[in-house]
């Protein structure tokens, strides 16, 4: 699932948190930071971004944005769950996390004396804002500045280009069971793409549980294209079709159901303001003969 609502692995494997001993660990003693943990993707693709990633001393396991870091830097944490000993070993002054549902880990690592700093951006204002605040806690501020504008007027001449027709009714599904819609990012790059969000009084409802649905409110919505991401699981369009009821939605009727990658829409970073949009793009004005993402 999304930033705002996704589950993973333990490092170790064993899907909880390491309950291991908290040793004290190093706090923030210095401006900028130089030893920094990042629990997941979009800080880290941000830190690239700006030229700035030798700060960087551990990643998320789901970070693959931009691909070498994977084999530049070690794997320290899933999303709500993450191996404190490892973190604390390599000595970070700076930890940096996203949402409530990583309290659990921030509370072992500012027990253990770390300094932290959790973000929560839930739209594309709250990306913008992500990218020039980071950028300022490493001292790097005129460039995330430059790196946030440009994403600002590439947003605005996507949002300005001409369409070839009306602007399709679109449905996202964050996950298949229980159904979940309406990310606030997502909602709003799919009206900057062109579309119209099927389900747009969702964007407001920051946790996934408030954003199930039940598969008939989908169904009367009647979308045009279904957009999916399963939060790392593989999108199987043919499990969407075979919905009670869902045989007469148009997107179901004319083969309009594309899988987007979760790295490229579920991360409320670069990459969602980057590829995820231009997915979305190619997904609604495509020809609908295309078939199948």
């Amino acid at each position: 699932m999304d930033a705002a609502g996704k589950s993973g692995n333990d490092v170790g494997g064993n899907g909880r948190r390491d309950e291991a001993a908290v040793i004290p660990g190093p706090s923030m003693h210095q401006f900028p930071p130089r030893r920094i943990v990042c629990l997941t993707e979009e800080t880290v693709e941000t830190l690239y971004l700006l030229g700035e990633q030798d700060r960087i001393v551990g990643v998320s396991g789901y970070a693959v944005r931009p691909p070498q870091v994977r084999r530049e830097k070690p794997r320290v944490s899933a999303f709500i769950s993450a191996d404190i000993p490892k973190i604390l070993a390599l000595e970070p002054d700076l930890v940096l996390a996203f949402s409530d549902l990583q309290a659990d880990i921030v509370a072992d690592l500012v027990r253990a004396g770390v300094a932290i700093h959790v973000f929560n951006q839930r739209d594309v204002a709250g990306i913008l804002a992500m990218i020039r605040t980071l950028g300022a806690i490493v001292g790097a501020a005129e460039r995330a500045e430059t790196l946030a504008s440009g994403f600002e007027q590439r947003l605005a001449t996507i949002a300005a280009t001409p369409r070839p027709g009306a602007r399709p009714k679109v449905y996202f599904e964050e996950w298949d069971d229980p159904l979940i819609s309406g990310i606030g990012w997502v909602s709003e790059l799919i009206e900057i793409a062109g579309g119209e969000d099927a389900l747009p009084r969702l964007r407001f409802r920051q946790a996934a549980r408030d954003r199930i649905i039940a598969p008939d409110i989908v169904r009367d919505a009647a979308p045009d294209v279904i957009l999916a991401s399963w939060c790392g699981k593989k999108v199987v369009p043919d499990r969407i079709r075979k919905r009670p009821g869902w045989s007469d939605i148009p997107a179901v009727r004319n083969n309009r159901i594309v899988e987007i990658k979760s790295p490229l829409i579920l991360q409320p970073g670069p990459a969602a303001l980057t590829d995820g949009l231009d997915a979305i793009v190619t997904a609604l004005w495509r020809s609908s003969a295309d078939g199948d993402s």
